[in-house]
């Protein structure tokens, strides 16, 4: 996995979970090298447009767990360009099965930290990023790891077109209370709410996760938050 650019940035959580299957394990192998971000050196910008031909727009998920979101939406939306980001091993594997049973062409992968993804997108290139159900880090002492924060936000705030949307999700209450907070300090940001239905029901053009699934079988509603990326 793509170690952190950044020698004081730290990342926290789990790489590897279970031994892969073989099949997995050949996907990572065969597959992974050709839809892999190399991250460039010397302050150098990606180049999306030789990424993905011809793409009309391009999306951004930061921690796409299983992959079942940022698969969903490629297969929908085949004229876009998406990045994926996951440092968890099997999340990358599991993503590669879709990939590969699907017959996606419109997917590109940083099996790594999205904060170093961040750093070399282009200005005002992004028109969509999903942040879905990230680790809450419940306890104080450990606030630090959420990802959702200052350092992520500014980035965002830059790679992120002027009304481009970006979608948070989380079935945690303190993380909810988290992202409320500090989305509220990101200036370059407006929640779209407009009433309780808006981040109770999840849009219809918002494909489920497996969190989510998981979260409602155990009884925890899910909630659903939307921001537009302010004009500069």
């Amino acid at each position: 996995m793509t170690a952190s650019r950044d020698p004081d940035r730290r990342f926290y959580g789990r790489r590897h979970g279970r031994r892969l299957r073989p099949g997995r394990r050949r996907l990572m192998q065969e597959l992974l090298p050709k839809l892999r971000i190399a991250i460039p050196e010397s302050g150098a910008s990606l180049e999306l447009a030789a990424l993905f031909p011809g793409a009309t727009e391009f999306w951004l998920e930061i921690g796409f767990g299983a992959g079942e979101h940022l698969a969903t939406q490629a297969g929908a939306h085949p004229g876009i360009g998406l990045i994926g980001c996951e440092p968890f091993v099997n999340g990358v594997a599991a993503l590669l099965g879709w990939i590969d049973r699907e017959g996606l062409g419109n997917i590109r992968i940083h099996p790594g930290d999205g904060r170093d993804l961040l750093d070399v997108l282009p200005d005002a290139s992004i028109g969509r990023v999903f942040f879905l159900f990230p680790d809450p880090w419940p306890k104080t002492r450990h606030a630090r790891r959420r990802l959702l924060g200052g350092e992520t936000l500014a980035g965002l705030a830059r790679v992120m077109k002027d009304g481009a949307e970006l979608r948070l999700a989380t079935d945690d209450p303190g993380q909810l209370r988290w992202m409320l907070e500090q989305m509220s300090r990101a200036p370059a940001f407006r929640w779209t709410a407009r009433g309780p239905g808006d981040w109770r029901t999840r849009p219809a053009d918002w494909p489920a996760t497996r969190y989510e699934e998981k979260a409602a079988s155990q009884g925890r509603a899910s909630t659903f938050l939307r921001y537009a990326r302010l004009a500069r």
